[in-house]
């Protein structure tokens, strides 16, 4: 009953915001909470006039008692702002900073219809046209934003990205030597910067809506701040956000086809040392976000499994970093040794593997369209279960990591984050760099081993 009340309550607060637009006597149906949106809720409702006539909207809304007014209030202006330049957004319905049943800073706009699973624009046949020109898309509406008139903007944050993302990762206090050196790096090759504009800051497949034409619409403006503009090419061009295909545009083009795009709309075309600083800093980006994504579950903030998971998700970001920089060496795994047991079988690995597998073939089949948060979820469960079996088969790797560290008079991997940091070890010594390609590797062999499909090769 207390889920129900819940829907009915905030059915009634999307009603009373929506008041101005569609009159007092609508009829507002149950809303229906949508996968994704790790830090805002997103919510689809069917909204029926007293006309008969119905229209899909969609809320989002900061999670109840971790509300941020400022934020929400930027992100209409963006969405506002991008659409008086001609970019494909959802029309901005209401907003404000709380109302009764929506209990939280929120917007409410129009549901546009289209594609965002990036598996799906990726691989499925009907978009199989729309690939071929999708990162020159991409590029050109990077552009169109990028065009915006900023003059309403001034709420938005315009400090540089990179001190930035230094202060979060210096407030989790949890020192990693990939990080330091990602940031001496950067720090070190840094490009002219170019004048400020719109940037989106989140711009990738799951954030934009695609349709039989192209893009549709442009999603998620939360993050948005005036800045270098080439900031969102490279984030759209880190691995993360290639969902596991190969093409370096978002799985589905090539960095030629996003610059083409882009230099159509604004009639800049950066260097290809410009956009690789900037992939290189939207990778060391992503790696502090999942670190702080993870500690709101660990340090009690929320409750999740999904920003749990992430945590064990940093090391891809680690690996890719290093692989980048060509600083990653290549490190044989230990060999795979089970130790004895004094129980009987199944083992703990095999009792997990068996799970994994019942949860798949017999679960997850009969969870139909009306149970996608629910068959989220237990992906998540599945790749944590199949991390768990992993370790377990993997044993303790510490040992050789311990070695070489010593080596390098380094007690801990905090301890030769905070060297480099302090320049007395440099990221240039093979030895530091044999150290931390050592523990990157050991965690994504557990983590997610697929993510080594780009290994370089000894030779």
């Amino acid at each position: 009953m207390a889920v129900t009340h819940a829907a009915s309550s905030l059915s009634d607060g999307i009603r009373v915001a929506l008041s101005d637009s569609f009159g007092d006597e609508i009829t507002v149906g149950d809303p229906r909470q949508l996968t994704g949106g790790a830090s805002r809720q997103i919510w689809a409702v069917d909204v029926r006039g007293v006309d008969g006539q119905s229209q899909d909207v969609v809320l989002r809304r900061d999670p109840p008692g971790h509300g941020d007014a400022d934020r929400m209030r930027a992100e209409v202006a963006c969405l506002r702002a991008a659409a008086a330049a001609g970019v494909p957004v959802p029309t901005v319905l209401a907003s404000g900073d709380a109302a009764p049943g929506i209990d939280a800073p929120y917007l409410v706009m129009d549901m546009v219809v289209g594609e965002s699973i990036p598996r799906k624009l990726q691989r499925d046949s009907e978009f199989d046209e729309v690939r071929m020109h999708l990162a020159d898309d991409m590029g050109n509406v990077l552009g169109q934003i990028h065009r915006a008139d900023t003059s309403t903007l001034g709420m938005l944050d315009a400090g540089d990205p990179l001190d930035a993302t230094e202060a979060v990762y210096r407030d989790l206090e949890q020192p990693r030597p990939a990080v330091e050196v990602g940031l001496r790096w950067l720090r070190e090759n840094r490009p002219a910067r170019r004048p400020n504009a719109l940037v989106h800051g989140d711009f990738r497949l799951g954030n934009v809506l695609v349709d039989g034409a192209g893009i549709c619409g442009v999603l998620d403006w939360e993050l948005a701040h005036l800045g270098d503009p080439i900031e969102d090419l490279g984030w759209l061009c880190v691995r993360a956000w290639r969902f596991g295909a190969q093409a370096p545009v978002a799985g589905i083009g090539t960095r030629e086809q996003l610059l083409d795009g882009y230099e159509r709309a604004t009639g800049i075309r950066p260097s290809e040392a410009e956009l690789h600083w900037w992939e290189v800093y939207g990778t060391l980006r992503w790696l502090v976000l999942s670190q702080f994504q993870s500690q709101r579950h660990l340090g009690g903030a929320e409750n999740s499994i999904e920003l749990a998971a992430i945590g064990r998700r940093v090391c891809e970001s680690e690996y890719d970093l290093l692989l980048m920089l060509g600083l990653l060496d290549v490190v044989d795994p230990p060999p795979d040794v089970t130790a004895p047991s004094l129980h009987d079988r199944p083992s703990l690995s095999e009792i997990l593997e068996l799970v994994t597998g019942a949860l798949l073939d017999d679960v997850a089949p009969v969870l139909d369209g009306a149970h996608d948060r629910e068959r989220y979820a237990l992906r998540i469960c599945v790749n944590l279960l199949g991390t768990a079996r992993r370790e377990l088969r993997a044993g303790d790797c510490s040992a050789e990591l311990a070695d070489l560290l010593t080596a390098l008079e380094c007690q801990s991997e905090a301890d030769l984050a905070d060297r480099i940091r302090a320049g007395t070890h440099s990221y240039a010594d093979a030895a530091v760099r044999r150290a931390i390609s050592t523990a990157v590797l050991a965690r994504l062999r557990v983590a997610n081993p697929r993510h080594l499909s780009l290994l370089p090769s000894r030779n």
